[in-house]
């Protein structure tokens, strides 16, 4: 395994580990009497939940739903880019190499949005996993 991609690696996981122990956060504080405090700028971004873990369910949702965005306009632009080679072997590649590294970032983004989903609502009791609110 290359150094960067080692390093991509760790950083998602020490992401996704920040993120599910952030949650917990106000679970930890409410065992202990503290009740936790509403913002208004994350109750109006939450729709009036307030907690941390809406406020990064929907901070992921929006980054994960533009690289989602951007993985289908390059899959477009591969397409095209396949269409006009006009038979050039050089741009018929360049092509294929477009449309598969899209494709797989797409099902990257895919699978994080699935993995930081599970992640970040298992403390809430709705799945059957986690401390019940």
């Amino acid at each position: 395994m290359t150094k960067t991609l080692k390093q991509v690696v760790l950083v998602g996981i020490f992401m996704v580990l920040g993120l599910a122990l952030a949650g917990n956060v106000s679970v930890t504080l409410a065992q202990f009497g503290v009740e936790q405090a509403h913002i208004g700028a994350v109750d109006a971004s939450t729709g009036g939940s307030g907690d941390l873990r809406s406020l990064a369910i929907t901070i992921i949702n929006y980054v994960l739903g533009f690289l989602g965005l951007i993985a289908v306009a390059m899959v477009i632009y591969g397409g095209i880019t396949y269409v006009t080679a006009a038979g050039e072997q050089g741009k018929v590649d360049s092509a294929k190499k477009i449309i598969m590294y899209a494709v797989v970032g797409l099902i990257i983004v895919i699978l994080s949005y699935a993995i930081v989903s599970t992640v970040l609502k298992a403390g809430t009791g709705n799945g059957g996993m986690g401390v019940a609110q």
